[in-house]
């Protein structure tokens, strides 16, 4: 039995864990779907960044919204990197 980070915290911010011997339990599927959503919402809010950064004109709300939505999206994509490393590794034990 292993432990899988799920992409998602709890209410506190601290980490959710799946314990489960199956990459294809209902929760796992579960998890799965989250993550592809999460890396699809970083890819828009990457371009969406990049398109306020290239604006000149941008004001100092547009900068810090999406900068604060890069930030979310980039903890997203940590959590579900540290995940998917810690699944790479225990496969190769």
């Amino acid at each position: 039995m292993r432990l899988r980070l799920l992409p998602w915290t709890t209410p506190e911010g601290k980490p959710c864990y799946l314990s489960t011997d199956s990459d294809h339990s209902r929760l796992s599927l579960v998890a799965d779907d989250v993550e592809a959503a999460q890396l699809h919402s970083g890819e828009q809010v990457l371009a969406g960044a990049r398109a306020v950064l290239a604006d000149a004109k941008a004001g100092e709300l547009a900068v810090r919204f999406a900068l604060t939505r890069a930030v979310e999206s980039l903890g997203d994509i940590l959590r579900i990197a540290v995940s998917r490393g810690a699944r790479i590794h225990a496969n190769q034990r």
